[in-house]
């Protein structure tokens, strides 16, 4: 769902990057008020997770299209909407510069589409009242909590893929681009990434059920979990996730489908595969251009050393794999640099 900055108009880009940045300072206001030193590591493996996932599309049977993880409903549910958003930021943020996913002008649209609603709107509108619910008897039954968490992700992905989706259409709107009609867009948009957030939750919950099998506390307002419940050091399960990650972007990556993404879908079709045109946009040239776009496109240009996840002027697999290994690491330093810059989760005397 990454939007290039052909979509947006200049004006609706600012507009996007100030609803962002109020949602990012917002949240560092109030993680400087927590204090939990085990969230500045599990921030830092649980983001470079989500950059590893999102570098695998799987294909959507029958369509044409892929989908891959968004992963702000997984790193709300183990850090909190706040510093899941601050996380998602950091992901997005270095996937722009560092390998020109997703325009630089629409940068905070690409915020607030993919992790906006699913750190906040999925947290507090599915995550937190289901785990607080006695749905399913889960506030005794073991097995009851492990259903909560399986609905919880997948209600929580697909609504919020939903308004991402939603959103992307209303912002190509807004930003009067005419070759884009709302009605079609829509139409196209939001039954495709229905289809991605079924999978997505069923990818979420996976993960969420280890970290609750291995370690219960982890989790978001799973109250009745304490720590001599726990099956796995905090240490084994960090090194865990930091295993998935490694084999994730290192490896799985190379068997991405190659089928375009939802939004590449609804805007250029896939008829070399013998599938719909769906808005059949020339993918060379579409959309908007203006100074603003340029200058944006030129800076990332220059800042992205592995473009597309791959080595400048290579087809080699091995770029696929050191993008995976190199992004991954990149979020998880980046992270941890933007916990100590923030004062996050410092340990603090009791008066």
């Amino acid at each position: 769902m990454h939007m290039a900055d052909a979509l947006l108009s200049p004006s609706t880009a600012a507009v996007m990057y100030a609803a962002s940045a109020t949602a990012a300072g917002l949240s560092v206001r109030q993680l400087r008020k927590e204090n939990d030193s085990r969230k500045l590591p599990v921030m830092a493996v649980s983001a470079a997770m989500i950059f590893a996932g999102q570098m695998i599309n799987y294909t959507i049977p029958g369509t044409g299209s892929s989908g891959h993880l968004c992963g702000g409903m997984l790193l709300s549910a183990l850090l909190g909407p706040q510093a899941g958003f601050l996380s998602m930021i950091a992901v997005l943020t270095i996937q722009c510069l560092f390998f020109a996913d997703g325009g630089l002008m629409a940068l905070g649209a690409n915020i607030w589409n993919m992790a906006f609603y699913g750190c906040f709107i999925g947290y507090y509108l599915i995550w937190r009242p289901l785990q607080r619910s006695n749905l399913f008897g889960c506030q005794t039954s073991h097995s009851g909590r492990r259903a909560v968490i399986v609905l919880a992700s997948i209600l929580g992905c697909v609504l919020t893929l939903q308004l991402g989706a939603l959103s992307v259409t209303v912002e190509t709107l807004v930003s009067g681009i005419t070759e884009l009609p709302f009605a079609a867009f829509a139409g196209l948009m939001l039954p495709i990434h229905l289809a991605i957030g079924l999978v997505e939750g069923l990818i979420t919950s996976a993960v969420l059920l280890f970290v609750y099998e291995a370690r219960p506390e982890l989790l978001m307002d799973v109250g009745n979990s304490e720590e001599k419940d726990a099956k796995m050091s905090l240490r084994g399960v960090i090194a865990s996730l930091a295993l998935i990650t490694a084999l994730t972007g290192g490896a799985l990556s190379l068997f991405a489908s190659g089928n375009p993404d939802g939004l590449e879908w609804a805007l250029f079709g896939n008829a070399e595969a013998g599938y719909a045109e769906n808005m059949a946009l020339d993918e060379e040239n579409f959309g908007l251009s203006s100074s603003v776009s340029d200058t944006a496109s030129a800076i990332q240009e220059s800042t992205s050393f592995l473009p597309d996840y791959a080595f400048k002027d290579s087809d080699a697999a091995a770029g696929t794999s050191v993008s995976g290994l190199a992004g991954s690491a990149i979020v998880a330093g980046a992270c941890v640099l933007i916990s100590l810059a923030g004062g996050f989760w410092r340990k603090r005397t009791v008066q």
